[in-house]
C-alpha cells in the first residue's frame, strides 16, 4: 500500500469519538500539560494528520473533550423540586470534572456548544426557571454556578500549597490583620463541605 492509502484506512476505521477517547485516556495519565495532537496519534497508533483529519485543531479536540467529560453527568434520575435538583445537577458537574485528571482545566478553557454542554445548560436553567427566577437571573445564575464549581475543582485537582512558608511570613508583619484574624480558616481543605457552602450561598437556601 502507499503511504496515501494507509493514512486513507488510518482515517477509515477512526472518528472523532475514537480520537477523543484516546485523548481523554492521555489526559488521565499525563494531565493538561501532556496533552498534545502527536502524542495522540501515537497512543493510536497514527500519524499526526490522521488526529487533525477527524479533529481539525487541538482548540476543536479540546472542546470536543470538554463536552465528552459533561457528557458523564448524566440527566437521570434527578429530583423533582427545584432547589434539589440543581443541587445535584452541580454535584454530578463536579463529579464528572474530578473524574479526569486536570478535567475542570479542560472544560474552563473552553466554550463548547455542543450537544452535552448544551443539555446540561438547558437543565439548570429549566430548574431555575422553575424555581421562579427570571430569564437574566436564570442565566447569571447558572453562571455563577459554573465558575464557581470549575474554580474550586481547578483548586482541587491542583492541589497548591497557597498557605505556605511565604503566607505566614506576609501575615508575620502585621500588614494583614483581619487576614490574621481568620488564619486558620484558609487551612481547611474539606472541599466537599466548601462546594456545598458554596451552592447554599449562591442559592440563597
Amino acid at each position: 500500500m502507499t503511504k496515501k492509502q494507509v493514512e486513507d484506512t488510518a482515517r477509515t476505521r477512526l472518528d472523532p469519538g475514537t480520537v477523543v477517547r484516546a485523548a481523554l485516556e492521555l489526559l488521565d495519565e499525563k494531565g493538561a500539560d501532556g496533552l498534545s495532537i502527536r502524542g495522540i496519534a501515537d497512543r493510536l497508533g497514527v500519524r499526526m494528520n490522521t488526529v487533525l483529519w477527524h479533529a481539525k485543531t487541538k482548540a476543536r479536540l479540546l472542546e470536543l473533550m470538554a463536552d465528552a467529560i459533561l457528557a458523564e453527568a448524566q440527566s437521570e434520575g434527578l429530583p423533582e423540586a427545584w432547589e434539589p435538583r440543581v443541587r445535584e445537577l452541580f454535584h454530578r458537574y463536579r463529579r464528572a470534572l474530578l473524574a479526569h485528571r486536570d478535567g475542570a482545566r479542560i472544560v474552563a478553557g473552553t466554550y463548547a456548544a455542543e450537544p452535552a454542554t448544551l443539555r446540561f445548560a438547558e437543565l439548570v436553567v429549566e430548574a431555575l426557571l422553575t424555581g421562579g427566577l427570571g430569564e437574566r437571573e436564570a442565566v447569571w445564575t447558572a453562571w455563577t454556578l459554573v465558575y464557581f464549581t470549575l474554580g474550586l475543582a481547578q483548586e482541587e485537582q491542583a492541589q497548591p500549597d497557597a498557605l505556605g512558608g511565604a503566607f505566614a511570613r506576609s501575615l508575620a508583619t502585621g500588614a494583614y490583620p483581619s487576614l490574621s484574624r481568620a488564619a486558620a480558616h484558609f487551612g481547611e481543605t474539606s472541599f466537599d463541605e466548601r462546594f456545598d457552602y458554596g451552592l447554599s450561598r449562591i442559592l440563597g437556601t
